[in-house]
């Protein structure tokens, strides 16, 4: 049934196709006998040949070739009515049969060519669409990827953080002892000089000048013991970081001054050279402190056990010629094989006993966010020297 129905189809479709051809030629027939031309009457006819091409096809194109010819021949060449023509007039026939047989392959052709490039333009068409969804699909998917990696670079600054303010507590808890003596020395101060002024005052006379020099030592002892407090503040707070315009050499002198008691404790001869030409460097203060600190109890704990050479640590600051700051630390400890130099500060790589491996890690990521570069290596004859150098302000390079 189906099959019938389809050959039905076709059939009305080639019948409609070739009943165009016949009409249009009919037409141009009937128009042209109106009209009785005196010349011999082919543009109508090439119309309906044009016609009968470009929407039925070849088949119908032929076909009112054919049956234009055999019109022109019946009603237009000598003898009229009749399909026995002249020698002389078949000429004419000839100049439209075959023009009317090239314009009907042309239009063929035309036809064919529109066809052809109306399927590339929808094929180009779809493969546009086709990839614009593509492109549209890779960008939601990297728009993904990119709030996806950015809520993992978060999290692993958060991390990094807290990190390094459990590494700054850490640190704070190493210092205790040498914490207490550097708060104990200026209130032991302000206590004495306080009782010293309560005697100048009993004198009889009361010795002012000497009683105005003891108040102008407690107001100072009493600034001193503030401003250890608002260091050890400073390193102890998990603050979000700040940076700055900072004076390395001030900043050295300030960790110095956090661990002078437990050198002298760990009979350290220590040595600094700092070069007064040092530009600022611009970074966050709490931040530097840590790893200036960190790079300094390793060189006292690297020499804790050492016993038959001197303990000395060397502390220099220079300006260099790229423009950058370099802070050097050496001690005279165990040092460490030269292959660990990198390995050292990949994360969880100790040599301590009870190390975490987390100090210098820290302290390299914190340099790096800074611009700067901190490397280490063992130093010839005993011990190592940590290196760190650093950016300057701007209006400081050079």
């Amino acid at each position: 049934m189906r099959e019938t129905r389809s050959a039905q189809d076709r059939l009305a479709f080639l019948a409609m196709r070739y009943g165009l051809a016949i009409s249009t030629v009919a037409a141009a027939l009937l128009i042209t006998q109106s009209l009785q031309p005196t010349v011999f009457p082919t543009p109508l006819f090439f119309t309906a040949i044009v016609l009968s091409t470009w929407y039925g096809g070849t088949g119908p194109g032929l076909f009112a070739t054919l049956l234009a010819t055999i019109l022109l021949l019946h009603f237009f060449v000598s003898p009229e009515h009749t399909l026995s023509p002249r020698p002389v007039d078949a000429l004419y026939l000839a100049q439209f049969s075959l023009p009317a047989l090239l314009t009907c392959w042309f239009v063929k052709k035309r036809k064919e060519a529109e066809s052809a490039l109306k399927e590339a333009r929808d094929h180009l068409d779809a493969k546009v669409q086709q990839r614009t969804h593509e492109l549209r699909q890779a960008n939601e998917h990297l728009q993904l990827e990119i709030a996806e990696r950015k809520r993992a670079e978060d999290a692993v600054h958060k991390t990094q953080a807290d990190l390094a303010h459990l590494t700054r507590i850490s640190t704070m808890s190493a210092l205790a002892t040498s914490i207490a003596h550097e708060v104990n020395q200026p209130l032991a101060a302000i206590v004495t000089t306080g009782d010293a002024c309560l005697r100048w005052l009993a004198a009889e006379p009361p010795k002012l000048d000497r009683v105005k020099d003891s108040v102008s030592r407690i107001v100072k002892e009493g600034t001193r013991a503030g401003d250890v407090v608002k260091r050890i503040r400073m390193l102890s707070t998990k603050t979000t970081p700040h940076k700055a315009a900072v004076e390395i050499n001030h900043l050295i002198h300030e960790v110095l001054a956090l661990l002078s008691s437990e050198m002298l404790k760990s009979r350290v001869v220590l040595s600094v050279e700092l070069d007064e030409t040092c530009p600022p460097v611009f970074g966050d203060r709490v931040q530097l402190q840590q790893v200036l600190l960190n790079l300094l109890l390793n060189g006292l704990e690297a020499m804790s056990n050492i016993d038959s050479r001197p303990r000395t640590l060397s502390v220099n600051s220079r300006r260099l010629a790229n423009g950058r700051v370099q802070v050097s630390v050496q001690d005279s400890g165990c040092g460490f094989v030269p292959i660990d130099a990198e390995r050292m500060f990949e994360t969880f790589f100790t040599t301590k006993p009870d190390g975490i491996g987390m100090g210098l890690s820290i302290s390299r990521t914190i340099i790096e966010a800074h611009g700067g570069t901190l490397t280490a290596e063992a130093n010839a004859d005993c011990g190592a020297t940590f290196q760190l150098e650093l950016p300057v302000t701007s209006g400081e390079a050079p």
